[in-house]
């Protein structure tokens, strides 16, 4: 069972290890550009400062809440239109920073963001 540092919202020591072990995948450090789309209007734009296959960290002046649903478009250097991605969840936020988990993305997206990372990391 996981405990919680109600004070800053962040896993106990103990479990910080076992939540690091759980992401999966290469990480690219970048900065782009996103867009993001919740329920009732609600939009934002952030900055991009890593991205892997499952998720990423962004940095944004909009403020967003643990347990938010999120449509996304990021622009990557790779094209000029953006990449789509259905569904993200908010699985943390720490002041502006905040992480995004693609839990809908299509397998195509998904591949354009794999590729990306492996061509980065050659």
């Amino acid at each position: 069972m996981a405990t919680q540092d109600y004070r800053s919202g962040r896993a106990s020591n103990s479990n910080h290890k076992a939540v690091m072990a759980e992401r999966r995948g290469r990480r690219l450090s970048l900065s782009c550009r996103l867009f993001f789309f919740g329920e009732e209007d609600f939009e934002g734009e952030a900055t991009v400062l890593d991205l892997s296959t499952n998720g990423c960290r962004v940095t944004s002046y909009t403020q967003v809440q643990v347990g938010m649903t999120l449509r996304l478009s990021l622009f990557l250097h790779d094209q000029q239109w953006p990449l789509r991605i259905d569904k993200a969840l908010v699985r943390w936020v720490r002041g502006k920073s905040f992480g995004l988990e693609f839990t809908g993305i299509r397998p195509a997206q998904r591949e354009r963001v794999r590729a990306i990372i492996m061509k980065a990391t050659l």
